[in-house]
């Protein structure tokens, strides 16, 4: 017998713990438990030929016949994390967050003229300023001078002009990461407006972070949710979720610079050229920097000899505010008490209170020289001024007056003197407010349309034009 040709003899590979082990990807590092595909099949002659016929390289990829012979689910789920169908117990707290995008205040309107399409030969960058609703004072003179805290980058720009899905995303990663320990949320949201890029979309979320860790009221303003504000041009507004937060019977407003657009005290002072003097006290009073009770009657001191008739002429200058109307109809349509408390004048609140189908109307009174038929530049003595404490004392007797529960009642004013019912009311709204108070309140909002404040009970945009056909 002839002794094989040392030749042709060949070297089997040496194996080495790379080859075996490792790889580039998980599927290639686990090869090694699945039985190798010969080279000279295809997947059609290993599914098509029998197990006689597939030749010497052939082979039975499952020699084991199953049984059943039918592939059942095993009923087990995998997950990251503990999977339930319902994790969390009956009741449990939950809250609601309604997204605004601001449409119409862009937190960065100027682009640098070095990158912007529309810049023009010559062009600047603007002035800095300082947000609204980010520090007490809006003068660059009074802020201290520190280096300002950088700008978050404008994700509105990238994503579109509209609370948008990774905004949503963004902002359910904030509120996951904001409870210690960590818990796992449930999480659901409904476009308010128009599902096809909605401007008002409400979130619902639970559990909230525990209170010994995280207050509802630290929640409200923690420092995470106003940078995700700031990046996504948005408001959030926080709300406990409950049946008094979509069922309110009471609601009260501030007149000047809410339900109108004036501050009558300056247009009185128009008349009798003191505009500037008038004008500066009450932005230091609604500032919260000035006393009240003391300011109005320095402000009302200036009016003397203004002829009493002076409230009828106003009439023709006063603005209602954008959505004033309807709100006021749509909350009358859904049972409502409604009242406007005023640190203004008792003859225009009682007129606005005509106009809006108010139920009530509380303000301050002028003394009147009969003889003249002028103002004496007093207030009427026997009168209660209408500060923010006797606006908080008012809420509460109408409250009272019509068996209303506190939780079931809703304030929104602009003004320092308006914090008091901000806190008190069940759902307190600083609207378009001074910055002071923008920080102080539990809710602040500025929107074009006081409509926006339906929003926050839960009313869809569908919800309040069949309010408006109801009461048309």
């Amino acid at each position: 017998m002839a002794a094989p040709n040392p030749t042709t003899t060949t070297i089997p590979t040496r194996p080495t713990l790379r080859q075996t082990f490792s790889g580039n990807s998980f599927i290639h590092d686990h090869q090694q438990y699945k039985p190798l595909v010969p080279i000279n099949q295809n997947i059609g002659d290993v599914l098509g030929s029998s197990a006689e016929s597939r030749g010497p390289l052939s082979f039975n990829p499952n020699p084991i016949s199953p049984d059943p012979e039918k592939v059942t689910d095993s009923g087990i789920i995998h997950s990251m994390f503990n999977h339930q169908t319902n994790p969390l117990a009956t009741g449990t707290t939950q809250l609601v967050a309604t997204i605004y995008y601001k449409s119409s205040d862009p937190i960065h309107p100027h682009l640098h003229p070095d990158s912007s399409s529309n810049a023009g030969p010559g062009n600047k960058l603007p002035s800095p300023t300082v947000p609204v609703g980010s520090a007490p004072t809006v003068d660059m003179e009074k802020i201290p001078r520190e280096p300002p805290a950088p700008e978050p980058e404008p994700l509105d720009h990238l994503y579109g002009p509209y609370v948008s899905q990774m905004c949503l995303t963004n902002f359910l990663q904030v509120i996951e990461s904001l409870p210690t320990p960590y818990q796992r949320m449930n999480t659901s949201h409904r476009c308010l407006d128009r599902d096809d890029q909605p401007r008002v979309v409400e979130v619902t979320f639970s559990p909230p972070p525990n209170p010994e860790y995280l207050t509802f009221t630290d929640l409200r303003k923690h420092e995470s949710i106003w940078r995700f504000e700031r990046e996504w041009n948005v408001e959030v507004v926080l709300q406990k979720e409950s049946v008094f937060r979509r069922h309110k019977r009471l609601a009260v407003f501030d007149m000047d610079s809410t339900l109108i657009k004036n501050e009558v005290i300056d247009e009185i002072a128009k008349f009798i050229g003191v505009e500037k003097e008038v004008s500066e006290i009450t932005a230091r009073a609604m500032n919260g920097e000035l006393d009240f009770s003391d300011s109005l009657r320095e402000r009302v001191g200036l009016l003397k000899g203004v002829p009493a008739d002076v409230f009828e002429k106003l009439k023709s200058v006063i603005t209602i505010a954008p959505g004033a109307r309807e709100l006021c109809k749509a909350l009358k349509c859904l049972g409502f008490k409604l009242a406007v408390l005023s640190g203004g004048f008792q003859p225009l609140a009682e007129w606005l209170a005509g106009e809006l189908g108010l139920d009530y109307a509380f303000a301050n009174h002028l003394e009147v020289d009969t003889a003249s038929q002028t103002l004496t530049g007093k207030l009427v003595p026997s009168k209660p001024i209408i500060d923010a404490s006797q606006k908080r004392t008012l809420l509460r007797s109408l409250a009272a007056e019509n068996s209303i529960p506190i939780s079931q009642t809703m304030s929104v004013g602009d003004g320092a003197n308006d914090l008091l019912m901000l806190h008190a009311a069940g759902l307190g709204v600083a609207w378009r407010a001074k910055s002071k108070v923008q920080l102080e309140a539990p809710t602040r909002l500025n929107g074009e349309s006081l409509v926006d404040v339906l929003h926050l009970l839960g009313l869809s945009n569908q919800d309040i034009k069949e309010l408006a056909a109801d009461v048309a």
